[in-house]
């Protein structure tokens, strides 16, 4: 169990310190201590209905990690033959969970973890987003690494979800005290032309020439079904039938693959704004976060193409990986 540590310099009230200040002092005696929520609340002086609350908020918050050091020999197995079939560096595989939202969760920290062991102070770092790029956010110990920086590699939404492309990488950038660099446009360009003129701008030309000069890429990728949040797009969906046709199993940074992970033949792979698939390769750590048997062929995909050597999967997509 870590207790990630925060910075009550920041907060801007006495009332806000005393409140953190409770709050880690709950959750030390609670998961260091041992002691019972009722002890807890006799020996501050608190409900334990507020004891219960606050020890809520802080594993949700990421404030407390559970860091389980017992391996789970079903996944260490996976993660073995996983790195052995597809030539990987390094695979995390997590247990499989029924709902999806805990599913993106324990993918997301899992892959936090992996970035945090690999961070090194003068790093350029590449996000993606998505729901479980977002999770990633709270392993990540808030720490100065100013000579880091961080960069978008791919454009936006024009609507935020809390794990937008501007959202993620604002936030891993906050965590490290770094500079942060946007795409600050669209995914998809109106037009092939369109998508020329945006990239001549200035800022975005420089933000796509630090977005291939990363240290670390953490990205995820999307299936081709509703449950991904591209295809919920108007522009994805009023092309989805023509993706199909022509072969796309899925998307990585936006980019369309077939089974082999080749970009398909598409207009909308001509004007999209984003980190080309095959240019992870140059990348000296690419991590792909994601699972569910639903991104089986997109995850087996991009790891066919040899998009990525690092992986965070469960153990449902795992298997099903290794039996393709």
């Amino acid at each position: 169990m870590n207790m990630a540590g925060r910075d009550t310099g920041r907060l801007s009230s006495p009332q806000e310190i005393e409140a953190a200040q409770t709050r880690a002092r709950v959750a030390w005696l609670y998961f260091v201590g041992g002691l019972t929520q009722q002890d807890i609340a006799d020996q501050l002086g608190l409900t334990r209905l507020r004891i219960n609350k606050i020890l809520g908020q802080v594993r949700a918050d990421g404030s407390v990690v559970i860091d389980i050091r017992l391996p789970m020999a079903d996944c260490v197995d996976l993660e073995q033959r996983l790195t052995a079939r597809y030539g990987l560096e390094e695979a995390c595989v997590v247990p499989s969970l029924a709902d999806e939202t805990d599913q993106q969760r324990v993918i997301g920290d899992a892959a936090g973890a992996m970035l945090e062991r690999l961070l090194e102070n003068g790093m350029g770092i590449g996000v993606g987003w998505g729901k479980t790029l977002t999770a990633g956010l709270k392993r990540i110990t808030p720490r100065p690494l100013s000579d880091c920086w961080v960069t978008s590699v791919m454009g936006g939404l024009t609507r935020g979800s809390g794990s937008s492309t501007f959202e993620v990488a604002t936030g891993y950038a906050r965590a490290l005290s770094a500079e942060c660099y946007y795409l600050a446009a669209p995914l998809y360009l109106p037009t092939p032309e369109g998508l020329a003129l945006m990239l001549s701008h200035h800022g975005i030309g420089e933000t796509m020439r630090r977005a291939r000069a990363v240290d670390v890429a953490l990205v995820s990728c999307g299936d081709m079904t509703n449950r991904s949040l591209l295809v919920q797009t108007q522009t994805v969906s009023e092309n989805i039938d023509g993706l199909r046709a022509a072969g796309a199993v899925g998307d990585l940074l936006g980019v369309f693959l077939n089974a082999e992970g080749a970009p398909v033949d598409h207009p909308l792979n001509e004007r999209v704004l984003s980190l080309a698939p095959h240019e992870l390769k140059s990348v000296r750590f690419p991590i792909l976060a994601s699972g569910g048997l639903h991104k089986v062929p997109i995850v087996g995909a991009i790891l066919q193409a040899g998009y990525a050597k690092r992986l965070v999967t469960d153990e449902t997509c795992a298997a099903a990986l290794l039996a393709r």
